[in-house]
């Protein structure tokens, strides 16, 4: 299990990297093109469909939820998730959390609706060009991330101190490069100690990366070199919004202990929940948070929750 005492070498050029990721995406106008989707409008909220360039370039998309009446209103950001589909908003949540909430959810390179000119494989996203830290795919899906909650952060129908980022790993990774949040719900999956945990485990997206050294064994020291440029562990420190982070359950390999190195050195301070293994416990928490968080009441809730 990943430890606060497990080795990592932030590289020593990091910083450049990143920084160069960040002077690539301002020199890549963002061209928004906005359509309103009158077959998703609610008598609450109007829907749009939002095209974006990021690097590459490369063209985005992403769903854009307002409410009807005065704003500005909160905000949610959901940036690329590890799924080829992009929905509104995630399964199970309930629809009328656009009542309250602009919501935008975007789709990285590769995800539906901005699968043109590259189409993501899914297994196999997760070691595309991980020989190079330039060539890694998730250099420009972070920086895709960042993109969006530009855009978010740009909509004059957004209160700009009550914006929340909910996502895994690039969800931090977007806060801690692009800020734009006041608060962030992340629950590490990919990229905390990505190899150690790999090794603990069969399960996919992680497996990805065992099925990727078992056919190129002597990539591993690369392999770890360009995982060392996402791991959490650097980015963490420059996370000035109030965290909460969902953590594994008790005794698994990214219990809340493990998430140690990242959690105590959050600028804006951090929950850190041990999930139950329940997808309402852990959901209701995180709602619950969100809603107290922004000083909102009772959240919103699915009807099978209440």
């Amino acid at each position: 299990m990943p430890t606060p005492e497990s080795p990592y070498a932030k590289p020593a050029d990091f910083d450049d990297y990143w920084n160069g990721v960040l002077a690539e995406l301002e020199r890549a106008p963002a061209r928004p093109e906005i359509e309103p989707i009158p077959m998703r409008e609610t008598d609450f909220a109007t829907l749009y469909g939002v095209r974006l360039t990021s690097i590459g370039p490369y063209r985005l998309f992403g769903y854009l939820s307002v409410p009807k009446g005065s704003g500005p209103f909160p905000a949610i950001y959901w940036p690329p998730a590890y799924a080829s589909v992009l929905q509104i908003i995630p399964q199970g949540t309930a629809n009328e959390i656009r009542r309250r909430f602009v919501t935008f959810s975007c789709a990285g390179r590769g995800q539906r609706n901005a699968d043109k000119p590259f189409a993501a494989m899914i297994p196999g996203l997760l070691t595309l060009g991980i020989e190079s830290p330039l060539a890694y795919v998730f250099r420009g899906i972070v920086a895709d991330a960042v993109r969006g909650i530009q855009f978010l952060s740009s909509r004059d129908e957004v209160e700009p101190l009550r914006t929340v980022v909910v996502g895994n790993d690039v969800a931090l990774h977007a806060v801690a490069l692009g800020g734009g949040a006041s608060y962030l719900v992340c629950a590490p999956a990919l990229f905390m100690d990505a190899l150690a945990l790999a090794a603990q485990t069969t399960s996919y997206p992680l497996e990805e990366y065992n099925d990727y050294l078992r056919s190129s064994p002597s990539m591993r020291e690369v392999v770890a070199d360009t995982l060392s440029y996402f791991d959490l562990r650097a980015f963490a420190p420059s996370v000035r919004a109030h965290t909460l982070l969902m953590a594994g359950a008790k005794g698994s390999a990214l219990a809340p202990e493990a998430l140690a190195p990242i959690s105590n050195v959050l600028r804006g301070g951090a929950r850190v929940y041990a999930s139950q293994q329940s997808s309402y416990l852990d959901g209701m928490f995180s709602e619950r948070w969100i809603a107290d968080s922004l000083q909102l009441g009772d959240p919103i809730l699915p009807e099978h929750w209440r």
